[in-house]
């Protein structure tokens, strides 16, 4: 049987997976499934409508699951989904999606969530995340892979911060932020290549030496971005496959990019 500590409040509709622990003071609503071995510490809510997976770790005074704070939500049914092996801290806070999309919120595996990060409708988040303290995420955002993202800062609705990047702490990202590149300031502004992430993943001085000279075209060479994009793709990316996440930066991008 699950471990749920007997002050916890469990819904009927509510699916527990007989390895799940469910700690103190938790409430779990309507058609809420938690998976294997995940654990709720203490007092967290997850409203209803929320597919969490297998080892997760949410603590006290998370709030998950929640309707979103979209003033065109009217009630309908729409979904969160976080998958596995994500910590989600103190006070982090989690909303539904809304109808405008795909009704749905998603949150992908390996994540860290620190204190107080807020997600808010319609989010997409990818794998092997860092998010720190008090970080505002607005509705209809995406976040790649690997990217960390400073304590304090606020992202805007609708825009994308692409695989591998860094956002330095108490940031306002107004604009796509691309894949590889490090951006801090308010509003945010290009700084560079994440270099250091590199090195922590052990990629070559050739990877590394190409990414360089593909952030120079994209940044400071003064060219046009389709000038850019007829470089990177002819020039570099033969000799170097992680630049079409740079590629991709660009020609996704509907708001432009942190230069």
């Amino acid at each position: 049987m699950s471990q749920i500590h007997p002050t916890a409040l469990i819904s009927p509709s509510a699916k527990i997976d007989e390895t799940a622990i469910i700690g103190p003071y938790c409430i779990i609503g309507d058609e809420v499934t938690v998976g294997a071995h995940t654990i709720l510490h203490r007092h967290v809510v997850v409203t209803k409508l929320t597919r969490i997976g297998k080892h997760n770790q949410i603590y006290q005074f998370a709030s998950i699951g929640e309707n979103p704070q979209d003033l065109k939500y009217a009630g309908e049914r729409t979904w969160l989904e976080i998958g596995d092996h994500n910590t989600i801290r103190e006070a982090c806070s989690f909303h539904r999606g809304t109808v405008q999309d795909d009704k749905l919120t998603k949150i992908g595996n390996h994540n860290l969530f620190m204190v107080n990060t807020h997600i808010a409708h319609d989010c997409m988040i990818g794998d092997h995340n860092v998010v720190a303290n008090n970080v505002g995420i607005a509705g209809h955002v995406t976040i790649g892979n690997h990217t960390i993202i400073g304590g304090n800062s606020g992202i805007h609705q609708f825009c994308r911060v692409e695989d591998y990047s860094l956002v330095g702490g108490a940031s306002l990202i107004l604009k796509d932020v691309a894949a590889f590149t490090m951006v801090s300031g308010n509003p945010a502004h290009a700084h560079g290549l994440n270099i250091e992430g590199m090195r922590r993943k052990d990629w070559s001085q050739h990877t590394i030496d190409m990414l360089r000279q593909a952030y120079v075209t994209i940044f400071r060479s003064g060219l046009t971005t389709a000038q850019a994009l007829k470089i990177l793709q002819e020039d570099l990316l033969p000799k170097e496959p992680k630049i079409q996440l740079l590629i991709d930066s660009l020609q996704y991008s509907k708001r432009g990019v942190v230069r």
